[in-house]
């Protein structure tokens, strides 16, 4: 392929080799406390109610690396332990990159862990610990569709746009 032919693919140099174009990568933790109750967050950013998480690093990060690092950057959670739930393939749309979303189920977290949480205050105004049903209604439309698939089912579930795809 010629260079102008590689750009029309999408493909660009980077130094010698050719790098494909990015996807972005974003993982999310489902965190329960006792008695069963979800723990969900407030964006400073964006509207609604989200559930710990962000984008995966280009610097090698794993989607499990990240999922940990953004919940203890987000909340102060050290986790430990965590099953991949559900990976969501989000088209691109305009203005909208699309890209992968793992999300982890990361079980029940300790009392004394929940009750230590510090908030990333430029990110995160609040947090509430909420029933499934009632943390569906609060959380933002994709994550809902994501999350009510991650806890529906003990297996990894496959979906696109928040919607399965193969069972």
């Amino acid at each position: 392929m010629t260079i102008e032919a590689d750009r029309a693919a999408g493909i660009y140099a980077t130094g010698d080799a050719l790098a494909p174009p990015g996807i972005p990568v974003s993982c999310g933790a489902l965190l329960f406390d006792r008695a069963g109750r979800l723990l969900i967050l407030k964006p400073t950013y964006k509207s609604g109610w989200t559930i710990p998480g962000g984008v995966m690093e280009a610097d090698g990060e794993t989607p499990w690396d990240a999922c940990r690092r953004e919940v203890r950057e987000e909340t102060g959670i050290e986790v430990h332990h965590g099953r991949l739930a559900c990976m969501d393939f989000r088209r691109p749309r305009p203005g909208k990159p699309g890209g992968v979303r793992f999300l982890f189920d990361c079980g029940q977290v300790s009392a004394k862990a929940m009750s230590n949480i510090v908030l990333q205050a430029e990110e995160i105004s609040q947090y509430r610990l909420a029933a499934l049903p009632d943390a569906l209604d609060l959380l933002r439309k994709p994550i809902r569709r994501r999350v009510r698939a991650a806890t529906r089912h003990k297996r990894v579930r496959y979906l696109e746009n928040g919607r399965p795809v193969a069972d």
